[in-house]
């Protein structure tokens, strides 16, 4: 019998749709009951690649306990040891993640909806898997919470919620800023002015998720300046709650309601930095307080 040379074979291999390039942006989908069961049928594998289809795992705690979701895309470009090439794939989860805070903060995914994650997948052109991983994060966050086999719902925030943690931010970064103020040099807080610009700039565009993400870099770089990592982290949690979904009222951030509201609020960033660099600090007091709203 004649025996067949070696041969090359190839395998394909169905790379993930590029997600940073489709609109930051999720879309409405009505509650689908059943959406365990689809997950079931279609045998969506957790590691995205090859492994054995996930089955019987339905609710938080089984989703939770699968691991982060990658497909293969284009490598990184980065050092590497001779001889030894590394290949680092980009997190889709991540890109999910960052494209449901957007749609969040915007509006476009509405508080009390419930949203099912195969659906959304669809949308995103991806498995339900890094969606649901998404939602998961989004739920620690707390803005959404888990429907048994439906879903995720987005939370409403009431006023008293919104108005608590305005008290919290302001009781946490108030005596820090001011306590910055009297001993940082005028040089160090002009360089956060690039900063303190870009929320200017994200603010006329009137996109709040754009907003969002250049007030928190504002308030990450001057929290920085007291080189405690835990208060920084602590702070941005807690202003990404604010902003998360989307919420009413003034809350020295991105909860404004439209663009007016945004470029009152990128000015005080501005004044505020004026006032610091000119070590003015009784004007740097009242910025401060009225950039977070009265505390007591």
């Amino acid at each position: 019998m004649e025996q067949a040379g070696p041969r090359s074979r190839q395998a394909a291999a169905a790379s993930a749709p590029d997600v940073a390039a489709r609109p930051a942006s999720a879309y409405r989908v009505p509650a689908q009951p059943g959406v365990a069961d689809v997950d079931r049928e279609r045998g969506i594998a957790a590691d995205g690649g090859g492994g054995s289809a996930v089955r019987g795992d339905t609710g938080p705690v089984a989703d939770a306990a699968r691991g982060e979701h990658t497909h293969s895309e284009t490598p990184i470009p980065m050092p590497r040891a001779p001889g030894r090439p590394v290949v680092q794939r980009a997190s889709v989860r991540g890109q999910i993640l960052d494209a449901l805070r957007a749609a969040l903060a915007g509006g476009e995914l509405t508080p009390g909806e419930v949203y099912s994650a195969p659906a959304l997948g669809e949308q995103f052109g991806v498995s339900a898997t890094p969606v649901r991983e998404a939602m998961q994060q989004l739920a620690i966050e707390g803005a959404v919470e888990v429907v048994p086999n439906r879903g995720f719902r987005v939370v409403r925030r009431g006023a008293r919620e919104l108005a608590e943690l305005a008290e919290v931010r302001a009781l946490l970064q108030v005596p820090v800023i001011m306590r910055l103020a009297r001993t940082v040099p005028a040089d160090r807080w002009g360089e956060l002015r690039p900063l303190a610009e870009e929320t200017a700039r994200a603010a006329s565009s009137g996109c709040r998720a754009t907003y969002g993400e250049a007030d928190r870099a504002f308030h990450r770089g001057v929290l920085g300046l007291a080189g405690n990592e835990q208060l920084t982290q602590i702070a941005d949690d807690l202003h990404r709650r604010t902003q998360l979904p989307r919420s009413v009222g003034h809350l020295g951030g991105a909860g404004g309601g439209g663009r007016v509201e945004l470029m009152a609020d990128a000015a005080e960033h501005i004044a505020l930095l004026d006032a610091l660099v000119a070590q003015d600090l009784d004007a740097a007091c009242c910025l401060v307080e009225k950039h977070f709203g009265a505390v007591g």
